[in-house]
């Protein structure tokens, strides 16, 4: 059963944060300079080494302000609102988790979560399927990881994102084939570690540079 980011159980880990900053990755992750925490960066490295020559990763963000995730959060619900004019408050809020987490719990605010895909030598993006950022609505569910319905190269793009992620100790949401976290609230209860490691942090406890060579 997918748990999803409204679920009671990722609110319920305790945080026990450890003072990473964060750190801009450099250019070989993509133009965004995306700010992550500095251990997430390391993994990220580690994950961008793990890929078969002339393919890599393309982060498109990663720390997100409380504000922004607010506007997301909000223009996401008028969406689902629309689509499900029938849901209750707390269904609302339920659904609009498969795409923007609930602020408390947001990976991106504490800094531990990534939007990224895969690119190829040219610096194109590979076929994963959707868009990032496709709605459920827009993608008739096939931004869900595991989604039938995409073709076989998006299916093995999906599958060695999987692997290469994975093994560098990363989780997916996976309701979006396209965000990964490490160290969050819904990691830990992913992997059953005891607390997260990273909290809710604003940017001035940054670095210049990322620790990803």
């Amino acid at each position: 059963m997918t748990i999803l980011l409204s679920d009671p159980r990722v609110a319920a880990v305790p945080v026990h944060e450890c003072g990473e900053p964060l750190v801009a990755l450099d250019a070989s992750f993509g133009p965004a300079r995306a700010l992550v925490r500095s251990g997430l960066a390391d993994r990220l490295a580690a994950a961008r080494d793990a890929l078969p020559p002339g393919i890599g990763l393309r982060v498109l963000e990663g720390h997100r302000r409380v504000a922004d995730q607010r506007r997301i959060i909000e223009w996401y619900a008028g969406e689902v609102r629309a689509a499900h004019p029938d849901a209750d408050a707390p269904e609302v809020e339920r659904l609009t988790s498969r795409f923007v987490s609930p602020v408390a719990v947001a990976p991106h605010v504490a800094g531990a979560a990534v939007d990224l895909t895969l690119v190829d030598a040219c610096g194109d993006e590979l076929d994963l399927g959707t868009p990032v950022d496709a709605t459920p609505e827009q993608s008739d569910g096939r931004c869900w990881t595991a989604a039938a319905g995409i073709g076989a190269d998006a299916r093995a793009h999906r599958d060695l994102m999987a692997r290469v992620l994975g093994g560098a100790g990363l989780v997916n949401y996976p309701t979006e084939w396209w965000h990964w976290s490490h160290g969050d609230r819904y990691w830990a209860l992913r992997t059953g570690a005891p607390a997260a490691t990273y909290g809710p942090l604003e940017r001035a406890r940054t670095t210049g540079a990322g620790a990803a060579a």
